[in-house]
């Protein structure tokens, strides 16, 4: 296990309820630094925004860019990296791991929706899939399970069974992503482990969101196109 990745893994320990870890998250190594210099102890790459950056849609990014991507902006920074690897590219879990690591980056986020059918993978077979990447990783590397059943409207049990299982294959957090944030903690109590969520905007401040049973609040895309939507402006008045 790295320093880094000690780091990363100790920041989602011990928090206060009302002080959730927050994660910005960069797309390129520019937002990287700013970020990083902003004062922020690890940031969190959204494959979204990485998409947006790039100039095409979210899940076609290759996976040879998007590890491209995610190394020039561990290489830019002094903090541990966490990156979303959506499906993990149908890669095999010590590929996966071994590619990873090489990238710089000590985290990352795992989803078990299939980009290729689009519907979710079995919650089983995902475990066993984020149990290979634990053995091929041992600790140097946090994972962070994302639980996609209230995307596609499961019932809220699958959430929950999801949790249980996930932590048993070796997670370090579970992000159920859209999840009502008042099932946050029933969430976090089944699984056991740290829990995030993504920021929710003024009605649920990531203060709120912390109370409820968040661990950690990621942003997704949601930096990236507040900066685009402040470009635009900044473009209009140049005209």
């Amino acid at each position: 296990m790295t320093d880094l990745t000690a780091a990363l893994r100790a920041l989602h320990h011990g928090r206060r309820p009302d002080d959730p870890l927050i994660l910005p998250g960069p797309w390129d190594a520019g937002s990287a630094r700013m970020l990083a210099d902003a004062g922020f102890p690890a940031l969190a790459t959204p494959s979204a925004g990485i998409a947006a950056s790039l100039g095409v849609a979210d899940g076609e990014v290759p996976a040879d860019e998007m590890f491209a991507v995610v190394a020039r902006i561990a290489r830019a920074v002094p903090v541990p990296v966490s990156a979303d690897l959506e499906d993990g590219y149908g890669l095999p879990p010590a590929e996966l791991v071994e590619r990873l690591l090489e990238s710089g980056a000590v985290g990352c986020n795992l989803e078990d929706t299939d980009r290729h059918t689009g519907g979710m993978v079995d919650a089983r077979e995902q475990a066993d899939r984020l149990a290979a990447v634990r053995a091929a990783a041992g600790d140097a590397l946090f994972v962070n399970a994302r639980i996609d059943s209230y995307l596609h409207g499961a019932p809220a049990e699958d959430a929950l069974e999801r949790a249980r299982l996930y932590a048993a294959a070796g997670a370090d957090c579970v992000f159920p992503i859209l999840a009502p944030p008042e099932r946050l903690a029933e969430i976090g109590k089944a699984a056991g482990l740290p829990v995030n969520s993504i920021a929710k905007g003024d009605e649920f401040t990531p203060t709120r969101l912390g109370e409820l049973g968040a661990t950690r609040i990621t942003f997704g895309p949601g930096l990236h196109r507040r900066t685009m939507a402040a470009l635009a402006t900044i473009a209009g008045d140049l005209r």
